[in-house]
């Protein structure tokens, strides 16, 4: 039977992230996986009076669009959401939103942050949840929203992507990798942690029931029917609602010994193991546990990725000078090697602004002179973000106790040929760019196995391998020139 004739079933995925949300559906079959985009939308945050926060109705409003085009072009076996992490919007007894969720890099966080581990000891949350020290953590978000008049009325928290799916579904739940990056999941048990939420005086009926990717949780509410033209009968499937979760879920490993980084807004650097690693040196360093697909656990440390360049790309084009990335990319080529490196995490960087005169005021710090130009200021983001990989990826596999043999780099900064060759320079190992849509394959590959169309992880990934555009670097150059660039960074810790 031809591929035209097969009717392979179609999955809609519902991708949102931290600057844009799409909607992509994808077919699968034998030897098959293709994605198209239905429809792109911007992702912008609105700062009120209040504080920073995401505009979820229009990211709302921008899913259904995306799904009334994906109906249109034919018949949609299931519909699946990821988002990013942590941020979430919190409901009352009637079930309505109250008010527009905070965006994670708002102000608050810090102080909220700092309250908490003055009333528990960090060595504590850690040896429960395992995560990563990260002011924006969803604890450190709810003990900030505790002094609002929000908060009695509050009844239910949703995380992002659980919020829209009780929008579609009118089904309250909790899948489980995105619950695990709240600092209120308990690591070793799969589970909400009930002492911990109990010690942060929290309600523990605000959370609500856990889900593994692959559940069916419900199908559309007739409004949503109606708008999109999807049947009432289309099912909702839960997939790893976590975008880094899916991505994992999509690298095309064939081997053992692999690490992953996930190459966005962040770069999510780490393992895939079978159990966490909740030691004191693992803490120290700053490392996460987070859930994954199949009772996986992500390894990894966050760190700030292509967020540098984009920032760095606004603030020039605020100032009237034109910046096209394939422009940028060519003069960073050309710029002289090492001549300014940074500390992608830190704390600096974070929040929007003048990310250039950021990066000036870090390398005054360490001693540096500024780069020259554009093009300077884009071959430090680059060359730091790949010492950040390596610094990563080298503790990650230390702390856990395995040998990598592999890169996978997958997200968008794949596309980034002179990022994918200088981690492979950096750290010494092969470097396997792709898939760039690792997020909405994985998405739609859950789907795809809870419908049966796929098999389990390995075959998911080996689908992957075969049917998507791959590229390969090998480690070139001179070590010693990035370990002496590594040597001007400040000591973490």
């Amino acid at each position: 039977m031809s591929a035209t004739t097969r009717h392979d079933p179609v999955f809609a995925a519902v991708d949102l992230g931290a600057t844009s949300g799409r909607v992509i559906t994808g077919r699968v079959g034998p030897g098959e996986l293709v994605l198209t985009e239905a429809h792109r939308f911007a992702n912008t945050p609105v700062r009120l009076p209040d504080g920073l926060h995401w505009d979820v109705l229009a990211l709302y409003q921008g899913m259904l669009d995306g799904l009334r085009v994906a109906a249109g072009r034919g018949p949609v076996a299931s519909v699946g959401i990821d988002t990013w992490a942590v941020d979430y919007g919190l409901l009352d007894s009637d079930g309505s939103l109250l008010g527009l969720p905070f965006h994670y890099r708002d102000d608050r966080n810090a102080a909220a942050a700092v309250k908490v581990l003055d009333r528990f000891d960090a060595r504590e949350l850690y040896g429960v949840g395992g995560l990563q020290h990260l002011q924006f953590n969803t604890v450190f978000q709810l003990a900030a929203h505790r002094s609002t008049a929000q908060w009695p009325a509050a009844r239910t928290m949703l995380l992002m992507p659980d919020l829209l799916v009780y929008w579609l579904t009118g089904s309250v739940g909790a899948e489980v990798t995105n619950a695990s990056t709240t600092g209120l999941f308990d690591a070793r048990a799969g589970a909400w942690s009930d002492a911990l939420i109990g010690r942060l005086g929290l309600d523990p009926s605000l959370f609500p029931r856990l889900r593994e990717p692959g559940e069916s949780v419900g199908t559309l509410l007739p409004h949503v029917a109606g708008f999109t033209g999807l049947p009432a009968d289309t099912p909702v499937t839960t997939v790893a609602s976590h975008d880094t979760a899916s991505a994992v879920a999509a690298v095309p490993a064939t081997e053992p010994g692999f690490a992953y980084v996930s190459c966005g807004t962040w770069s999510l650097a780490g393992l895939e193991l079978d159990a966490p690693v909740l030691t004191e040196e693992s803490r120290a360093a700053n490392f996460t546990n987070e859930r994954g697909v199949d009772g996986t656990v992500r390894y990894l440390r966050n760190i700030m990725g292509m967020w540098l360049l984009e920032e760095c790309r606004r603030t020039w084009e605020r100032g009237g000078t034109s910046t096209s990335l394939q422009g940028l990319l060519a003069d960073a080529a050309r710029a002289r090697p090492f001549a300014a490196v940074v500390d992608p995490d830190d704390p600096l960087f974070l929040a929007p602004g003048d990310m250039p005169s950021r990066i000036d005021d870090a390398l005054t710090r360490t001693g540096q002179g500024t780069p020259d130009g554009p093009g300077g200021y884009v071959r430090c983001v680059l060359e730091s973000l790949a010492l950040a990989h390596r610094r990563t990826l080298r503790e990650a596999a230390e702390l856990a106790g395995r040998e990598l043999t592999r890169i996978h780099l997958v997200g968008g900064g794949s596309r980034n040929e002179l990022l994918c060759q200088w981690t492979a320079d950096a750290t010494g190992l092969p470097v396997t760019a792709g898939p760039a849509e690792a997020t909405a394959l994985g998405n739609v590959l859950l789907q795809a196995r809870a419908h049966g169309s796929v098999g389990g992880l390995r075959d998911m990934r080996g689908l992957i391998a075969r049917t998507q555009e791959l590229r390969h670097y090998s480690p070139q150059g001179n070590m010693s020139a990035w370990d002496r660039a590594a040597d001007r960074l400040p000591v973490r810790g």
